[in-house]
């Protein structure tokens, strides 16, 4: 007989189902004790660390740059200071159609290729979504209108103000204030990490000049504030704010009076001017012309206006006065004379006779003189009036380059001077060792004659003459230029004593009679002159002339004319101006650098009737730091008879 079919095992399934829901009921309940582990590990074991994380996503921490210090000349006329310059930025995030914003807006103010491109870099580049890019600066007052009525079709475009760097008188000053520009990361790369945090948020960074050497005062110290800000990065509320402390306002020693005359002097002659005060070494006036406009690298100079620049022959970005190296030629007689006088080689009374040609016995060359049927009978006092080069020939012959050298090297020439500017060139006053690592060979004795004339391989800058001759004016008493006002530079090398300390003033006197008597080389600047000064012109070189060969103006292209220099001071009584000039290839020293020198000391000495009004030192403070170790540098020229 057959069992009857069971269709359902309801113990096995209630067994099974109650299985099934014990092992879900665990489940369940380790899930949710890991869920609550969880949130409890993360809400209170590590409650610190999200909540700053938190803060720091809505919290945000924006350093504040300081206002740059002013600079103002000594009579506190602005030189270089901080004004408004509007800037259109551009939020991309708020433009739906980035493109489109782009034409509209060029269709409003011109954008050049190179303002499209430093946008695009910046908006490529990492930054804080919503943060504004600037797309164009230095706006005008018509542009802005533009702007303004058409902002409600430029979405994301708005017009902003930010103080920048401005040089009101612009080439005037441009190599002694040098200039500002972006703040770049080569710049932070070589900064310590406290000077990088000092520079968060600053965009500018002195790049030459005054504005370089002293951009520690300059800078100031950097503000921070903490500012809200939603989940989109756009800042609701400022929480906290600390604000920067501006950088030191500085004053210089320069007289923008002085200055003005050096620079309108020039005229459209390539050449530099320096003017230094002997009783403290304040520098009064220094120029190289031409200059540049230093307001086109503020903000970022266009390749065009570089380019400009660049491919100028007359060199506007090069720093005559302190980088440019040039034969001395006979400006460096005066000290060169005192040399010979206190080794004993000669005196004021002994004389030689001038054929016009000095030669060495047993050797047949001659070396000229500048004037070709020569002098006659030359003492010293003559030699420096009329600038014989044969009797300094002969003078320097007996000296020898090793008591030339060493001499010379206290009255800075072929030596930093230590100015507060940096990339100063050292020049070159040579010496047989010098010679031997330079060009690998002896010291021959024509070196040392073409020497004794501030020629050869002697080169010197116009800031290293300028204080050469304030140290003569100051009775061998150093200075060190200096340019700002409340600075005192230790000098770097002991003053230069005589054995017969009265050769100053008897060379002060022969550099006098070179501009007031009337067989004087540099007379043409002494005309109706309120006050006596001292000088001393010379000639530079700029290319070599064979023994049996004349040198000839009228046939020369004007670059290949030789530069015209002259060293000067006054009052004779009481020096407190020394002044310096050279012309590129100006040909005479007396007739066309000397107007020059005169120039500017009428601007330092007199007053607004043309009255003597000699002005006070400046009142500045003690040195406080040891001097520094002087170093020297090595370079050549070729070799050519001087000129007065």
């Amino acid at each position: 007989m057959r069992q009857p079919l069971t269709l359902k095992d309801h113990h096995h399934e209630h067994r099974l189902f109650s299985l099934r829901l014990l092992v879900a009921v665990a489940l369940v309940l380790v899930l949710s004790l890991v869920l609550v582990g969880r949130m409890a590990w993360l809400q209170i074991a590590q409650h610190s660390r999200f909540t700053t994380l938190s803060d720091n996503n809505r919290v945000l921490t924006q350093a504040m740059s300081p206002p740059r210090g002013l600079i103002t000349d000594r009579n506190g006329e602005i030189l270089a200071v901080n004004r408004p310059d509007f800037t259109l930025e551009l939020a991309v995030e708020q433009s739906a159609d980035l493109n489109d914003t782009l034409n509209r807006i060029r269709q409003l103010i011109p954008l050049t290729d190179d303002d499209l491109e430093r946008f695009e870099r910046r908006r490529t580049s990492a930054r804080r979504p919503w943060e504004p890019i600037p797309l164009r600066g230095r706006l005008t007052e018509e542009e802005i209108a533009r702007i303004a009525v058409h902002q409600h079709e430029l979405p994301g475009a708005r017009v902003t103000a930010s103080p920048v760097r401005y040089y009101p008188h612009s080439h005037l000053f441009s190599h002694v204030l040098g200039y500002v520009n972006r703040l770049s990361a080569e710049d932070l790369d070589n900064m310590t990490l406290a000077e990088q945090r000092n520079y968060s948020g600053t965009h500018y960074y002195g790049r030459t000049g005054v504005e370089r050497y002293y951009e520690h005062r300059l800078h100031g110290q950097v503000g921070y504030r903490q500012v809200e800000t939603n989940a989109r990065g756009r800042i609701l509320r400022v929480l906290e704010e600390q604000p920067p402390v501006p950088g030191d306002d500085l004053r210089l020693s320069l007289d923008l009076k002085v200055q003005q005359a050096a620079y309108d002097a020039l005229g459209e002659r390539r050449g530099a001017v320096v003017a230094i005060d002997p009783r403290d070494g304040s520098v009064l006036a220094f120029v190289s012309r031409p200059g540049f406009d230093p307001n086109l690298f503020v903000t970022g100079i266009s390749h065009k206006d570089y380019a400009r620049y660049q491919q100028d022959h007359d060199h506007p970005l090069f720093n005559r006065a302190l980088q440019g190296r040039y034969p001395p030629g006979s400006t460096v007689k005066p000290m060169l004379g005192l040399a010979g006088l206190d080794a004993g080689v000669t005196s004021w009374e002994r004389t030689i006779h001038d054929p016009g040609y000095f030669s060495l016995e047993g050797n047949p060359h001659r070396y000229r003189d500048w004037k070709r049927w020569g002098h006659g009978q030359v003492d010293m006092e003559k030699a420096v009036v009329q600038s014989c080069d044969t009797y300094f020939y002969d003078m320097g012959f007996r000296l020898g380059i090793d008591r030339m050298h060493d001499f010379m090297v206290g009255f800075s020439i072929g030596e930093a001077t230590g100015i507060d500017l940096l990339n100063e060139s050292e020049g070159n006053m040579p010496s047989r060792e010098w010679k031997r690592a330079a060009r690998n060979a002896p010291w021959f004795h024509g070196d040392t004659i073409n020497t004794s004339i501030g020629q050869g391989f002697m080169l010197t800058t116009p800031l290293q003459l300028a204080v050469a001759t304030a140290i003569l004016a100051n009775d061998g008493h150093q200075v060190v230029p200096t340019l700002a006002a409340d600075e005192t530079h230790p000098p770097r090398r002991p003053d230069i004593t005589l054995k017969d300390p009265r050769d100053w003033e008897r060379m002060k006197h022969a550099m006098e009679a070179v501009v007031h008597s009337n067989r004087g080389t540099g007379r043409v600047m002494a005309k109706d002159a309120r006050y006596h000064m001292g000088a001393k012109s010379g000639t530079a070189q700029v290319f070599s002339v064979g023994q049996e060969e004349t040198y000839n103006e009228e046939e020369l292209a004007e670059r290949m004319l030789d530069h015209a220099l002259i060293v000067s001071f006054a009052p004779v009584e009481n020096p407190a101006i020394a002044v310096a000039v050279m012309v590129e290839n100006g040909r005479h020293g007396g007739s066309v650098a000397g107007p020059v020198a005169r120039q500017v000391m009428d601007a330092w000495l007199l007053d607004e009737d043309g009255n003597l009004n000699v002005p006070e030192p400046l009142a500045r403070p003690p040195i406080q730091n040891g001097p520094p170790a002087p170093t020297t540098t090595a370079s050549t020229t070729p070799t050519r008879t001087a000129t007065p």
